[in-house]
C-alpha cells in the first residue's frame, strides 16, 4: 500500500483538494487583474498617440489605432467579465466547504448529544427534582415562620405608630392640633383638683391620730 502510494501519489482528501482548487482560482485571478492592467495602460498610451497624430494631421495612421483602441477595451470587458466568473466559482466552493463543515460540525454535536442521552437518569433526575421541590418548601415554611414571630414583636410598635398616624389625620380633618388636645387640661382645674386630693390625705392623717 506505501509503495502504491509512493508511486501514484498519495490520495487527496476532499478538504485538501478544495484548497489547492481555491488557490488555483485566486491565482488565475491575479493573472487576469495583471494583464488588464497591462490593457489598460495600453489603452491610455493609445488615446495619447491619437491625439498627437490627429494634431499633426496623419489620419491613416489615427484610424488605425482607432481599431486598436477598440479592440483593446474589448479585451478589457472581456477579462473583467472572466474575473466575475472566476468569482463566482471561487464564492461557490467557499459555500461548499461551509456546509461541509456545518454538516461536520452538527455530526459532531449528535454524537454529543446521543452520549449525553445515554447517560442520562430520568428516575434519578425526577427524584432529585422531588426532594429539591420538597427541601424548597421546607424552607418556604420556616421563612414564613420566622416573618410571622417577627411581625408579632414588632406588630404593637408598629399599631401604636399607625394609630397615632391615623389619629394626627382625624385631628388635620377636623381643624384641631392633636398636641394642644392631649395637653390642653385648665390649670383651675388641675390645681382644684390637686388640692382636694391633699385636704383629703390631710383628713386621713387626722383621724390616724386621733385613734
Amino acid at each position: 500500500m506505501a509503495f502504491l502510494e509512493g508511486l501514484f501519489g498519495k490520495k487527496k482528501t476532499p478538504q485538501e483538494m478544495m484548497r489547492e482548487y481555491k488557490r488555483s482560482i485566486e491565482r488565475t485571478i491575479r493573472d487576469l487583474d495583471r494583464e488588464r492592467a497591462q490593457l489598460q495602460a495600453q489603452e491610455k498610451k493609445l488615446i495619447i498617440d491619437m491625439k498627437k497624430m490627429a494634431k499633426q494631421d496623419q489620419m491613416d495612421s489615427v484610424k488605425i489605432m482607432a481599431k486598436d483602441l477598440v479592440r483593446t477595451r474589448k479585451y478589457i470587458t472581456k477579462f473583467y467579465r472572466m474575473r466575475a466568473q472566476m468569482q463566482a466559482v471561487a464564492l461557490r466552493l467557499q459555500t461548499l466547504q461551509s456546509t461541509q463543515a456545518m454538516g461536520e460540525a452538527m455530526k459532531g454535536v449528535t454524537r454529543a448529544m446521543v452520549a449525553m442521552n445515554r447517560q442520562m437518569n430520568i428516575p434519578q433526575m425526577q427524584r432529585i427534582m422531588q426532594e429539591f421541590e420538597k427541601q424548597s418548601e421546607i424552607m418556604d415554611l420556616k421563612d414564613e415562620m420566622m416573618n410571622d414571630a417577627v411581625d408579632e414583636v414588632m406588630g404593637d410598635e408598629d399599631d401604636e405608630e399607625e394609630t397615632e398616624e391615623v389619629l394626627s389625620k382625624v385631628m388635620d380633618e377636623i381643624g384641631l392640633d392633636l398636641g394642644s388636645q392631649l395637653g390642653k387640661t385648665p390649670a383651675s382645674q388641675i390645681g382644684a383638683k390637686q388640692a382636694a386630693e391633699d385636704a383629703d390625705l390631710q383628713a386621713r392623717l387626722e383621724a390616724l391620730r386621733k385613734t
